[in-house]
């Protein structure tokens, strides 16, 4: 077993620290945190859809229906102001963060990134008259503003900051008086950089459109991003991510917050679609998304740390892991998990490193097959991350109730898994305990 953790400590840890480290990265994964307002709200917008037409569909509720047609029309406008525009919203907060990690002019830097992102997609949209297919130009398909957009906003919004933030960083400016306004001097400062970035973005875009006669944008989403989404829906590719985080997590760095630009540029555009899908009465297109990993795996945190809560209150002897297992129940149930993780500790402690990682691994597994035999709804709702286990699924698979008897069985799995190992914690701690082991050989 030390081993094993010197082996994780020497090879993985020290690539954990430098993706933790990345700038970039961490840019990023505050920008699809920031828009979290925006995913929940779109949810909500497609729960509120799905449970008036269950209640007249399944339970004959006509009227309810009826009398819930202006609440309907609302969740529509806010659908179209929220999540059929979240590519643009993540253009924005991109362009927020990425200006605040390099400490350049936050505004401008949204303004840079949005323009950067506009420049990229389709200027026409098609349209079907009379059975003729029509073409209308300098016209935008709100569709690439959606999801289908994610990959464009991040590329080119990146793009247009970097050109924005060098030519900052190196006093690329017009050169007036300091006794402007505070808010005129910092847009003049902001004035050549912003132009130059955005005419470099404009100038490679018109580059390969001449070379390709495409959009980078679409191009982008049919040969990048749709190819890694379905690579995303691979059972090896879920196991993969969900051991690395598992992994960086027993270290004691945030999994989850090294990991986030990948899952969120790949599950979380699945989760989007899958969203956006159920909105308009479809069948759900993706398997696995960003959500199934909290609905069936990460209950009580990273590693499912409330399966090792409850096994410590129902097979610890000790007092002491008791009442932290007691301090840390409520917690818990709201998926915060930094009371066990820490406090009994679970990080860098060799005997629960086998159950932490293992643990989600057979959820996820388990959780991924039932999926895919179509026992139970894929995730098609976004969820916000404190909403207790077992609620949660139910919500997340849209008023499936098969995901309530999922998670809990998924519970009772990972408290069998934890259960040897709060055994054994038992034993080591009494071996250790000099008065206890005096009592035993005397």
């Amino acid at each position: 077993m030390s081993r094993l953790v010197a082996w994780l400590e020497d090879y993985i840890l020290p690539l954990a620290n430098k993706l933790g480290q990345i700038r970039w990265l961490v840019a990023l994964r505050n920008a699809f945190i920031s828009i979290m307002p925006i995913t929940v709200a779109g949810s909500i917008a497609v729960l509120v859809k799905s449970l008036v037409e269950a209640c007249r569909d399944h339970l004959g509720w006509s009227t309810f229906a009826f009398a819930m047609q202006p609440v309907l029309s609302i969740s529509n406008i806010v659908w179209r102001g929220t999540f059929s525009l979240y590519a643009l919203f993540l253009a924005i907060a991109l362009g927020y963060q990425l200006a605040k990690t390099f400490e350049a002019n936050r505004l401008a830097g949204s303004i840079v990134s949005l323009a950067s992102f506009t420049m990229s997609v389709a200027s026409f949209m098609k349209l079907k008259l009379n059975g003729d297919n029509l073409v209308v130009h300098n016209a935008f398909d709100i569709t690439q503003f959606s999801t289908m957009g994610i990959f464009t906003a991040i590329l080119f919004g990146s793009l247009g900051m970097l050109m924005y933030v060098i030519c900052y960083k190196a006093r690329i400016t017009l050169k007036l008086s300091t006794n402007m306004p505070h808010a005129e001097q910092a847009a003049f400062d902001s004035l050549i950089p912003g132009i130059i970035a955005i005419f470099t973005v404009g100038a490679i875009n018109y580059v390969f459109q001449v070379a390709t006669g495409s959009y980078f944008g679409n191009w982008l989403l049919h040969s990048v991003q749709e190819p890694l989404v379905k690579m995303g829906q691979g059972f090896g590719m879920v196991l993969l991510v969900t051991l690395l985080v598992q992994v960086f997590s027993f270290f004691g760095l945030n999994g989850l917050g090294v990991l986030a630009p990948i899952l969120d540029s790949i599950w979380m555009t699945a989760q989007n679609i899958n969203i956006t899908a159920a909105r308009n009465g479809k069948v759900p297109q993706f398997l696995w998304v960003r959500g199934s990993f909290d609905a069936f795996a990460w209950f009580g945190g990273t590693g499912g740390t409330l399966a090792l809560i409850i096994a410590i209150l129902l097979f610890s002897k000790r007092s002491d892991y008791r009442t932290i297992a007691k301090v840390a129940l409520a917690p818990g149930i709201f998926n915060i998990n930094e009371p066990i993780i820490f406090g009994l500790p679970v990080v860098l402690n060799p005997v629960y490193i086998i159950p932490f990682v293992l643990a989600p691994l057979i959820n996820v597994a388990f959780s991924y097959w039932i999926t895919l035999m179509g026992l139970v709804n894929p995730v098609q709702v976004a969820v916000p991350s404190i909403v207790p286990p077992i609620i949660g699924p139910f919500l997340a698979c849209n008023y499936d109730w098969r995901a309530i008897v999922l998670s809990t069985l998924n519970i009772v799995i990972a408290v069998l898994i934890w259960m040897p190992f709060v055994f054994a914690a038992d034993k080591i701690a009494d071996t250790n305990n000099p008065r206890t082991f005096f009592n035993t050989q005397y």
